[in-house]
């Protein structure tokens, strides 16, 4: 063959292309298609030289994207030719560092391959708590820095042993660059921690563990991104003092069961749900409980639900706390909820677990492989046959959402309540993990860190910063602050908060913007352009603005979030916007004592103390008192959740829905809540049940949409609908609101990528305030304004 015939190319893949197995990969293509050369990690993907044959280099880069591992995503290949250097030999060079960007795994489930080494007792990995390859295991929640190498991870302080040493320099083995392999030989160590007792190491850790569940006792469990409360989900009376412990009032807990035969003896699991808790990402789904459940399940765990939810075991460690062949198995659904005292973030750090979880656990069971960065496990359902994001965490960020615009390098910093934030650049939008309510300084401070580490790991360097217009905002307050220290290098903006929810939306599901949508930003709370409370809004939106087409009624909010920890309140106020009188004969009249009752009309007749609202997520509230169904909440939405529930029941055989009244032009339509709550209370009065009212409800809701888009569409020639903010969890809504529209002819918007409520407002935030823009002035000088 003529040297003259071969040719040397260099190929910089950029993508999801590191912490997945893809130069061992490339490794093994190169040597199966008879090609010499190199390949290293560098901070802007994965660089490959190869060299040979014309033919040889086309079948290389062809496989390339063909075969690419599974975990792998190559957003694009650059080629170009280059000098030959002759050799037969390919090698993986060291990592270079530099300039650039490439996309960062998530954390992965344990695959299948290492459980079945992790239960064969004759593997040298067998019940090791950390196994992995390069299929799984850690990335995100371990990686200090790219490239993606062991040094640049917190597996830097654990050196691998000879024989792991061998398996990571082995080009056919599974753990060939594999940066967290780990054996017993080479850590990381298990430790089990209880006061005034001897540490246990190793397999007695785990074995005691499982001894601890079943005795009844509450254990903190380190994980991947953070600390778990463990215990037995069938104890009723540990349960109750776990959830005494952390104040958690009702609000439902997450339980962890080894497999889906499992979670199938607990609750019903249809072909979607299962697709989605056997995903390599192990969201938590939120599913239907079984009327007779194979297994008991402990009311404390969701008290008054009818869903729990449910994740699989996720790693080695997850698999061993439920016991092996011959182990004495612990219970076998346990409890796992995060390890945080109420409102704070997610501990992470050890000597921080032993202080903060002090009042909370029993006993800890932790190891010396150190989390970079906080992820709370992500929390799914499933609407309209597809998934519906409540919490994008674990398994899935840091992943870019691909954007349908362009982007300047900016950070959007969120909301105040489910706080997640993003950076973009260019083509797409990298969003955190969970934060948290940003109402203390430990939340603050996580969200200081986090917001490092992802400028760091995707090398997005802000020049800009986006907030919502809210004054009180501490996330909008933190970006004011940022900016005034760094004046010259960063700008600032402000987006409304529901342009922000339709932006979110529109990016997701691919609108460019080159036409406008009839929107529909449903939440609780969202500061408006007239200083009242939004919630309920019909937005004629693009990226550039909006106009707010129409709305709920105003009503008082009395006493801000007072109003919105007790729906009954919110239930008066509905009935005082409509003339109806509180007869004490309406549960939610009679849940006020009288006391509250004359403070509220004093309230109502002067405006002391209120402020005008017009929110869906507090129609919801309202109407769920007035059934009788929930007056006071011990966390967000409880209210409305139990309403959703409810209405599951009856939606079949309902065909009455209430109606709103409906007035205003065309541009400024007012939807008034007036005769819905008229219904409501007719019916309650009569003794219609409450599951009843919960459907005649949610129709209602449904038939206002239908309405409100169609008007929309005849004024407008518009044809697409986006859906979002909170309510829009509500997955009875959203499944009904989508078949709907779509029966009526609309191309429907809704979340599968990111959650519909605040956690995605960072999103739409970027999407509308740094857009690059070929015309028009600058965003900074277009619907933006400086923040409190």
């Amino acid at each position: 063959m003529s040297i003259d015939s071969r040719h040397r190319q260099r190929l910089l893949v950029r993508g999801l292309v590191q912490g997945v197995g893809f130069r061992p990969f490339v490794y093994a293509l190169a040597r199966e298609t008879g090609l010499s050369g190199e390949v290293a990690n560098t901070a802007d993907g994965v660089l490959i030289e190869i060299e040979g044959v014309d033919g040889a280099l086309a079948e290389f880069t062809a496989m390339l994207s063909s075969r690419a591992p599974a975990l792998a995503h190559i957003e694009d290949v650059r080629t170009e030719v280059i000098a030959r250097r002759g050799g037969t030999d390919f090698v993986i060079r060291d990592s270079q560092d530099g300039p650039g960007r490439t996309l960062v795994s998530p954390d992965v489930a344990t695959c299948d391959d290492c459980l079945a080494e992790l239960a064969e007792p004759s593997n040298r990995r067998h019940r090791h708590p950390f196994i992995s390859c390069t299929n799984c295991g850690p990335r995100f929640t371990i990686i200090v820095e790219l490239p993606y190498d062991r040094p640049a991870t917190t597996m830097a302080e654990l050196p691998l042993c000879a024989e792991c040493a061998a398996e990571y320099a082995d080009p056919g083995n599974r753990r060939f660059h594999a940066q967290t392999v780990a054996c017993h030989g080479c850590g990381p160590t298990l430790t089990l921690a209880r006061p005034a007792e001897q540490d246990q190491i190793g397999a007695a850790a785990i074995a005691e563990t499982r001894r601890l569940l079943n005795a009844g006792a509450i254990v903190a469990v380190k994980g991947l991104g953070g600390y778990h409360l463990a215990c037995d989900a069938s104890d009723e009376a540990t349960v109750a003092t776990l959830r005494k412990r952390k104040d958690r009032g009702d609000k439902p807990f997450a339980v962890m069961v080894a497999d889906i035969a499992t979670a199938e003896q607990i609750a019903q699991v249809s072909p979607a749900e299962r697709a989605l808790l056997t995903d390599p990402r192990r969201p938590v789904v939120l599913l239907a409980k079984r009327a007779t459940a194979g297994l008991t399940l402990a009311d404390a765990v969701a008290p008054g639900r009818p869903d729990v939810g449910v994740m699989l075991a996720y790693t080695a460690l997850h698999h061993l706390l439920f016991g092996l062949a011959g182990d004495e198995p612990s219970p076998p659904v346990l409890v796992m909820t995060s390890g945080n005292l109420s409102g704070e973030p997610i501990v992470i750090d050890d000597q921080q677990a032993r202080l903060r979880l002090a009042s909370l656990a029993d006993a800890w069971l932790t190891h010396d492989r150190p989390i970079r960065v906080p992820c709370d496990d992500s929390v799914l359902r499933v609407a309209d046959g597809a998934q519906l994001p409540v919490r994008r965490s674990r398994g899935y960020a840091p992943m870019p959402v691909a954007l349908p615009v362009a982007v300047r390098p900016a950070l959007a910093v969120g909301s105040d309540l489910k706080n997640t934030f993003c950076v973009a650049e260019g083509g797409y939008a990298w969003l955190s993990a969970h934060v948290g309510d940003m109402d203390d300084y430990a939340t603050l401070r996580a969200f200081e860190v986090a917001t490092a580490q992802l400028e760091s790991i995707t090398g997005v360097r802000p020049d800009m910063i986006v907030a919502d217009r809210h004054p009180g905002y501490r996330s909008s307050a933190w970006a004011a602050r940022s900016v005034r220290r760094d004046p010259s290098a960063l700008s600032l903006a402000a987006v409304q908060h529901h342009h922000a929810h339709i932006a979110s939306a529109m990016a997701e599901n691919g609108h460019d913007g080159g036409d406008r949508v009839i929107g529909f930003a449903f939440d609780g709370t969202g500061y408006g352009d007239d200083g009242a409370v939004w919630g309920g809004e019909l937005l004629v939106a693009d990226y550039d603005g909006y106009e707010r087409a129409g709305h709920l009624r105003y009503v008082w909010l009395p006493g801000g979030d007072a109003g919105v920890r007790n729906p009954c309140r919110m239930a008066l106020a509905y009935l005082h916007a409509a003339g109806l009188a509180w007869d004490l004969a309406i549960p939610s009249v009679s849940a006020c004592v009288p006391a509250e009752r004359a403070v509220l009309a004093r309230q109502f007749a002067t405006g002391l103390g209120c402020s005008k609202t017009s929110s869906m997520g507090r129609l919801f509230d309202a109407v769920s008192s007035l059934a009788g169904v929930c007056h006071r909440v011990a966390y967000e939405a409880e209210a409305a959740m139990l309403f959703e529930a409810l209405a599951q029941q009856a939606i079949a055989g309902c065909q009455r829905p209430y109606a709103f009244g409906l007035s205003g032009a065309d541009r400024a339509i007012q939807a008034d809540p007036g005769p819905v709550i008229a219904g409501v209370v007719d019916d309650v009065l009569t003794g219609v049940d409450p599951a009843v009212v919960a459907a005649r409800f949610h129709l209602a809701v449904v038939e206002l949409v239908a309405e409100l888009a169609e008007i929309q569409r005849t004024r407008t020639g518009l044809g697409t609908v986006a859906l979002s903010g909170g309510v829009f969890l509500n997955a009875l809504l959203t499944t009904m609101c989508v078949d709907r529209l779509r029966q009526d002819g609309f191309r429907v918007l809704r979340h599968r990528l990111v959650p519909p409520s605040d956690a995605g407002l960072a999103l739409g935030q970027i999407a509308v305030a740094a857009r690059v823009r070929t015309t028009g002035p600058p965003v900074s000088e277009r619907r933006s304004e400086p923040c409190a």
